[in-house]
């Protein structure tokens, strides 16, 4: 029996900690973590190990040397080349042709789990590779495998968003490997383990099986993830062998050498290192304390941990904190909260360190001063920075210049450098204030900005489809909370960022090691002129003038005080369209409304519509992203049928087209599939996610993408949600047939949707998606975004919201009572489901 120790890892999401170590040489309660790696292969009689190493690999050889001290022998292959997880391992394995099976652990986790038995489960099911998985409360940061009940892999889902979580068992990266694998792995080249080998045998129906394993796992990825796994130590939560004596079983372990004044108060468990000196008054609690380490009297020290050769002054304060080798915190310093203090630093007297700072390497802080983060803002930005509309939280407390020149040089940073992005924002004071802030971190890293002001969403969506910009970020005010800003991130196709880019972006971002370029080579500032002009030429090369012309249609807009009034009018003008125009000038402070502010906004426009007998109206939302229908009696269209209605005309506008398919999310009215059927369309269901609709807008022969909130794209103009086009190209297909709205809305086949939120924790979310792919075994069900379930006819959609702590659920029937029933019953097991739990 084989295994190979993957220990090439750079640890970048530990730095500081891992400026100068590599991530496997990390201690965990005193001891490097791929000690606890090792002692756990011997515990499971695997002895002839091999270590993978690549970034300093010397520290762990050194360290473990041919692997005696602990029982076993181990050798070593040091990386010349980027071979990939399972190109590497497949270079390794050709090595020994005679082993059949080889186990692959990562050299820096931490975990108990019980090998004997994973290996017993793999020979039991004659598996060409085994993955062993474990359940975690949030699986969004890892890979996740689906299998069925025989533990057979179905299906992997490589870091997923919370619609995708169809479970809760994950990929630890312990892996256990039959050599015909080799068949599938080639010689010599770059190979992933998740993005290649798995997906291939999987296609091939080679038998891969996924081992659900007990015990403790947990990746340390993370600054506070490494705190917590020193404190699971401390708790037994793991088995692992901590160093030291235990004194009269009391939980407290001591090194040899080690002096501990009687008048130190130790509470909880503690692991004191060899030649340590605590003297008198200390209260050490829930730590742990490295060797050679000196806490002078009168000490607090809470749930953190030092490592070696720390000396800590009379009259320190520190908790949940990790202090690197050889740093001197000097007499009466204040720790806060998550401060990380690196290798060989000097904390001065009487200072303080502020909660969530991270102190680099060989750095000094002087005596009496206060170094604070103002980039860092606790749990909300540990957790992630995007959500479902970009960068999202509170204006200038959350969202400050500070925090968006970091994110802006983060962005920059994952760029190539000499490239160009686009910078805009609505008209509020604020959104104009970060967005000077952001364009300045972006210049830092040697990112050109070209910077449009004040200018609507899919305007500078449309110039980064045409230009050479590789990017932008627009800046706004929150429609739905005047005390947030968004931050919108696309790419070069204006489309939202991947999830995988923005996560990206997050590791550059926590990481806080980004270049800054020289003098000579920082980004230049562009304010382009003709943008509107390049926009405005676009669009009405994509409308068919001469039928909105002839119509002479008489509507009702609202501009909600948005920068779309900046450039709508001027296309208007040009199609003999007279328009009754409410809200038309800048202003922002009133592009947020309240719900309350929103309906009168509605009712007014309703009234306005009736009065003047208009042919119809349209609220076009602050961005000009979005917007929402009245007919010609002034009726106010819901999101459901507006959709239908649009896609109807769409069906018809181009019922001779070649390519025939649209788009919409997979909780759309089945009423689009009975009409698109009439047609002859097919009909794509995407994701509920605005990137989702996107991505499926610039699929070839896709005519027309929309959802139920008053987004609709059409693609022949741009795959991004463009108010401005859809409202012209309503227009449009309403003059060459004919019709009219509230005509419309009586063709549309009849069904009742409803809608409801259930509160489900985020801790929970996982279990739950595992529960309900679970429950719904043998039913019709598709999983796409969550769980649909289907009843014949009726079906119900299950999904996590991205960043809140609830669950939609939103069911169609034949009749309300219907509907109203699978609401209920799928609202029923959620939230008893957390009660279980």
């Amino acid at each position: 029996m084989k295994s190979i120790i993957m220990a090439g890892g750079f640890g970048t999401r530990l730095r500081p900690l891992t400026n100068t170590l590599p991530k496997p040489m990390v201690p965990m309660a005193n001891r490097p973590i791929i000690d606890h790696i090792v002692e756990l292969l011997k515990k499971n009689s695997i002895t002839d190990l091999t270590g993978l190493l690549y970034f300093q690999p010397e520290m762990i050889s050194d360290h473990l040397k041919d692997g005696s001290q602990f029982g076993v022998k181990i050798d070593y292959i040091t990386a010349t080349v980027d071979l990939g997880t399972a190109g590497a391992v497949g270079s390794a394995m050709r090595r020994w042709p005679d082993h059949d099976t080889t186990l692959v652990i990562s050299g820096d986790v931490l975990t108990d789990i019980d090998l004997t038995k994973a290996l017993e489960f793999h020979k039991k099911n004659n598996a060409i590779a085994t993955i062993v998985l474990t359940r975690v409360e949030n699986p969004l940061a890892f890979g996740i495998v689906i299998t069925d009940e025989s533990g057979r892999i179905v299906r992997f889902l490589e870091k997923p968003s919370w619609g995708e979580v169809f479970s809760d068992t994950i990929n630890t990266g312990i892996y256990i490997l039959d050599k015909a694998v080799l068949d599938f792995i080639p010689p010599e080249k770059e190979f992933d383990f998740s993005k290649e080998l798995f997906p291939i045998l999987l296609e091939n129906k080679k038998p891969i099986y996924g081992f659900i394993a007990e015990g403790y796992w947990k990746d340390v990825g993370t600054l506070e993830e490494y705190r917590i796994a020193n404190m699971d130590i401390l708790q037994e939560k793991v088995k692992v062998q901590i160093p030291g004596e235990e004194v009269d079983g009391k939980g407290i372990w001591v090194g040899k050498g080690s002096r501990i004044d009687f008048t130190c108060k130790l509470e909880g468990t503690n692991v004191i290192g060899e030649n340590c000196k605590i003297e008198a008054d200390t209260r050490i609690l829930n730590s742990v304390i490295g060797a050679n380490s000196v806490v002078e009297e009168g000490t607090v020290i809470i749930d953190s941990v030092l490592w070696d050769n720390v000396k800590v002054a009379r009259g320190v304060y520190i908790q949940e904190n990790v202090i690197g080798n050889n740093t001197d915190i000097a007499e009466g310093a204040h720790l806060a909260e998550g401060v990380i203090v690196s290798d060989h630093c000097q904390i001065g007297r009487n200072s303080t360190v502020k909660a969530n700072v991270k102190v680099w390497p060989q750095k000094t802080v002087e005596d009496d001063a206060i170094l604070a983060s103002s980039l860092i803002w606790g749990e909300k930005w540990s957790r992630h920075i995007f959500a479902t509309y970009g960068v999202t939280g509170l204006a200038n407390t959350e969202i400050t210049p500070e925090f968006a020149a970091k994110l802006g040089a983060a962005y920059g940073a994952s760029l190539k450098k000499g490239s160009s992005v686009s910078t805009s924002r609505d008209a509020h004071k604020t959104s104009r204030m970060i967005n000077r802030a952001v364009m300045t971190g972006i210049l830092s890293t040697g990112i050109n900005v070209h910077d449009y002001g004040v200018t609507p969403m899919p305007v500078v969506r449309f110039l980064a489809r045409g230009g050479s910009e590789v990017g932008g970020i627009h800046t706004r005010r929150s429609p739905f909370d005047q005390q947030l800003i968004d931050m919108k991130f696309f790419d070069n196709k204006g489309l939202d960022l991947h999830p995988g880019y923005e996560k990206t972006i997050e590791k550059l971002f926590f990481r806080e090691d980004f270049p800054r370029v020289s003098m000579e080579d920082t980004g230049e500032m562009v304010f382009p002129i003709h943008g509107f002009e390049y926009y405005q030429n676009g669009f009405m090369s994509k409308v068919d003038v001469k039928s909105i012309v002839d119509a002479g249609f008489k509507f009702v807009l609202d501009y909600s005080y948005g920068s779309s009034s900046r450039i709508f009018p001027t296309i208007l003008g040009r199609l003999n369209c007279e328009v009754i125009a409410l809200n038309a000038n800048l202003d922002g402070a009133k592009t947020t409304k309240t719900a309350e502010e929103f309906q009168k906004a509605l009712d007014q426009l309703s009234s306005i519509v009736r009065s003047v007998n208009a042919d119809m109206g349209f609220y076009l939302d602050a961005g000009g992203e979005k917007v929402f229908i009245f007919d010609e009696t002034g009726e106010a269209i819901d999101g459901d049928t507006a959709l239908s209605i649009v896609t109807l005309l769409t069906l018809r506008y181009y019922k001779d087209a070649e390519n025939k398919v649209i788009a919409v999310p997979i909780t759309a009215s089945r009423s689009i599939d009975i009409m698109a059927e009439t047609y002859g369309f097919k009909v794509k269901r995407t994701k509920t996610s605005a990137r989702g609709l996107m991505e499926a807008a610039s699929e070839d022969g896709v005519l027309f993408v929309g959802e139920q909130s008053g987004g609709f794209i059409f693609p022949q103009f741009q795959p991004d949600f463009d108010g401005m086009y859809a409202i012209v190209k309503i227009l449009e297909m309403v003059a060459k047939q004919g019709t009219r709205l509230h005509k419309l809305i009586r063709e549309v086949p009849p069904s009742i949707i409803l809608k409801e939120k259930v509160s489900c924790s985020f801790e929970h979310k996982g279990m739950i998606m595992r529960r309900l792919a679970e429950d719904s075994e043998g039913k019709n069900t598709v999983l796409l975004d969550g769980i649909k379930i289907y009843y014949g006819d009726d079906w119900i959609v299950a999904y996590p919201s991205q960043d809140k702590p609830y669950f939609h659920l939103v069911a169609e029937a034949a009749t309300e009572e219907k509907a109203k029933a699978l609401i209920k019953q799928y609202s029923d097991k959620i939230r008893s489901w957390q009660v279980i739990y």
